[in-house]
């Protein structure tokens, strides 16, 4: 469903002190832009931030950068950090087509994709999160012992992922078609999104990457 612009969403975004405006300025030095030196983990396609917040929350040692295009969604994200004051996350207004620009090798330990959107269109696919245009761009920033944690409810895009990721020099580990009904349920944090379609039965799908 298509989100309705807010003026004001643009305006409190630019104006926050919790959303960085000038990623590319901190490319190689985002240990810089915390209160601590830590591993950093990140979220691309953000939305409201439930599970970015739960999780920054859930690991104070860690830091989190929490990622979404759309502005109007990322002011969501912003009202909860506003409320929690969660020392250990930045928000960020960005289009992942150009991530390489704002991190540099070695330098994220984490990715998380959470119900990217599927292009289900074989056009399309390159834009996928998990295409091997984007693991390509992934691989450039993250170390070398990291992984990526895929969630999604679209059968589609998660058998696609699990063709080509291999192909692309990626493993596929802790592979679940039915995740809150497997032994990885017990530390899943939801997503809004999540929340909803999982109690209308949709099952859903979880792989990590690793090299």
């Amino acid at each position: 469903m298509r989100v309705r612009h807010s003026a004001k969403a643009d305006i409190e975004v630019v104006e926050s002190e919790y959303v960085e405006n000038n990623p590319k300025e901190w490319k190689g030095r985002w240990q810089e832009h915390f209160s601590q030196k830590a591993a950093l983990h990140v979220e691309i396609g953000m939305g409201k931030g439930r599970f970015l917040m739960a999780l920054a929350a859930r690991h104070p040692e860690i830091n989190y950068i929490g990622i979404e295009r759309n502005v109007t969604v990322l002011h969501k994200a912003l009202k909860k950090q506003q409320e929690l004051q969660l020392t250990n996350v930045v928000l960020l207004a960005y289009n992942a087509e150009t991530i390489t620009d704002i991190f540099a090798e070695d330098e994220v330990d984490c990715l998380y994709l959470n119900f990217s959107d599927p292009w289900p269109k074989d056009r399309h696919a390159k834009r996928r999160l998990t295409s091997p245009v984007y693991l390509k761009m992934y691989d450039s920033f993250l170390k070398k012992d990291g992984h990526i944690a895929f969630k999604t409810d679209n059968r589609p895009l998660f058998d696609y992922t699990l063709e080509v990721a291999p192909a692309a020099g990626w493993k596929t580990n802790d592979v679940t078609f039915d995740l809150h009904k497997s032994e990885f349920a017990a530390d899943n944090i939801m997503t809004e999104y999540e929340e909803k379609f999982s109690s209308l039965g949709t099952p859903i799908n979880r792989v990590v990457l690793t090299r």
